[in-house]
């Protein structure tokens, strides 16, 4: 039976919004171990599988697509994300804990 992995990306370290996280997405898991090509050296393997990545609006819609093509799943719950709210002005206040200098 085949595996797949079902998951909400992350948000990227390169960015400070959240775009690109809305969707679910199915990825296969690898069935072969990637081997190193002998003329460039760059990692390549015969399962085209990995190549594939399926998006969905909710976790339910990928939950349906695995079970009607009898595919086996794991769901990877997303983290929830602690917001600390910042100030520009608390770099300057009086009595901050840190060195100030410049």
């Amino acid at each position: 039976m085949t595996k797949v992995r079902i998951y909400k990306p992350a948000k990227s370290a390169m960015q400070s919004g959240e775009a690109n996280t809305e969707f679910w997405h199915l990825e296969f898991e690898p069935e072969a171990k990637r081997t190193p090509d002998p003329l460039m050296g760059w990692a390549g393997g015969g399962d085209t599988r990995q190549q594939v990545l399926l998006t969905f609006l909710s976790k339910e819609e990928a939950i349906t697509y695995a079970t009607r093509n009898g595919l086996a799943y794991t769901i990877i719950e997303p983290k929830p994300r602690a917001f600390v709210k910042k100030s520009y002005g608390d770099n300057f206040r009086f009595g901050r804990i840190g060195s100030w200098t410049h």
